[in-house]
């Protein structure tokens, strides 16, 4: 723009010599040489006017090579900048596809991640299972050992010098009848009170087969949900569990409180911990000075805060951060661990950290409102 600006300029200079000139319009008294004058004058406009005409078009020549000059500069930045902005949109392209394929192994990383966690708890879950059935296989071992110390003893006290227990000497029955035995008679002994002791304390568990079949209602219920999951109570599969199982879960005796357990296992901001015992003194004194058996000081019972009954309190819970605590029974905090799995599996769900069947998804649901409603009845596991 500076170059046609100044060409302007120099047209616009070359051009002030022909408005300034001045041409008389009648002679002069006295003067003699009047018509030499006026041809010189004529002279001398012609070659002025054709000047002015040949610098109009250099000017007009220049301007006119700057004109492309210019346009050609123009256009090689203009080319230079579409260029540059085909590099940059490559660019962009190629970094927006480095951060798709990190986001996607991002989830990758973390559906794995849950799965596996998930996997060391059901191995957690089922040797903690095996070992307490041989812990209760050890204890009925020790019961019927204890059995037949007992009985030994027993023999052993009852068989004297004067009166000796034939069980213990079969030496000094008649040959008649330790001709028909087999064997030493504290065998017969101990083996019947190993089997009395065996038939008492030691009781066969039941094997259960269960069988399962998928509901048609509830199962449709929960594909349509899993299509678009969500937290929202409207819609059919939410809104029935709500009302069969989370509702009556955590209905308990204290209204206001259990509305504000509700929504804090919604909001995901509860807390459950157990309460820190005190170091009791290992003092035994009389059982019914202590009230507990075999003497020992028993555990201290606390009024339960959502059933307001007494209660063993060993956890208490924290609605966000309010910083007050609730202590709770063992029977109430079965029932809010019901609802609290519950709600982060389908949390899960809604986030696609679970990436199994259908179906699958749909049985471990059903276990989890088995859970809620075995705890709304009063079942729990004893280690609560």
């Amino acid at each position: 723009m500076s170059l046609f600006s100044q060409a302007g300029f120099e047209e616009d200079s070359q051009k002030q010599p022909a408005v300034g000139h001045w041409k008389p319009l009648m002679p002069s008294k006295g003067s003699k040489e009047e018509p030499e004058t006026g041809c010189q004058d004529a002279g001398g406009v012609d070659e002025t006017q054709s000047t002015e005409q040949l610098n109009v078009s250099r000017l007009r020549s220049s301007s006119v090579e700057i004109r492309e000059k210019g346009s050609e500069f123009l256009k090689e930045e203009l080319h230079k900048a579409q260029k540059e902005l085909k590099l940059k949109d490559k660019e962009c392209e190629r970094l927006s596809k480095v951060r798709e394929q990190l986001e996607q192994e991002l989830e990758e990383l973390t559906a794995s991640l849950f799965e596996e966690a998930h996997k060391m708890v059901r191995e957690a879950n089922t040797k903690q299972a095996a070992s307490e059935k041989q812990l209760r296989e050890a204890r009925g071992k020790i019961d019927m050992l204890q059995a037949e110390v007992t009985a030994l003893k027993t023999l052993v006290i009852t068989s004297t010098p004067s009166s000796p227990n034939r069980e213990l000497h079969p030496q000094l029955q008649s040959p008649s009848k330790a001709g028909f035995r087999k064997g030493h008679g504290r065998n017969k002994s101990t083996s019947s009170a190993m089997v009395s002791a065996a038939n008492q304390n030691v009781t066969p568990e039941p094997v259960s087969h269960e069988c399962k079949e998928v509901d048609s209602i509830l199962f449709a219920e929960f594909q349509a949900w899993k299509e678009s999951p969500t937290l929202d109570k409207s819609c059919s599969f939410l809104d029935r569990i709500y009302r069969e199982d989370v509702g009556p879960c955590l209905d308990f005796t204290k209204q206001e409180l259990s509305e504000l357990v509700r929504v804090a296992v919604e909001e995901n901001t509860l807390t459950i911990e157990p309460v820190a015992s005190q170091t009791l003194p290992v003092v035994k004194v009389s059982a019914e000075e202590c009230g507990g058996p075999n003497g020992f000081r028993s555990q201290i019972v606390t009024k339960c805060a959502l059933s307001g009954l007494p209660r063993t309190c060993k956890h208490r819970i924290m609605l966000g951060d309010s910083g007050n605590y609730y202590y709770i029974s063992p029977s109430c905090r079965a029932r809010i661990t019901a609802v609290c799995n519950f709600f982060t599996y389908i949390r899960y769900i809604q986030q696609g950290l679970v990436r199994q069947d259908v179906e699958l998804m749909y049985w471990e649901v059903m276990r989890l409102r088995r859970e809620m409603s075995l705890a709304k009845l009063g079942f729990y596991p004893s280690e609560m």
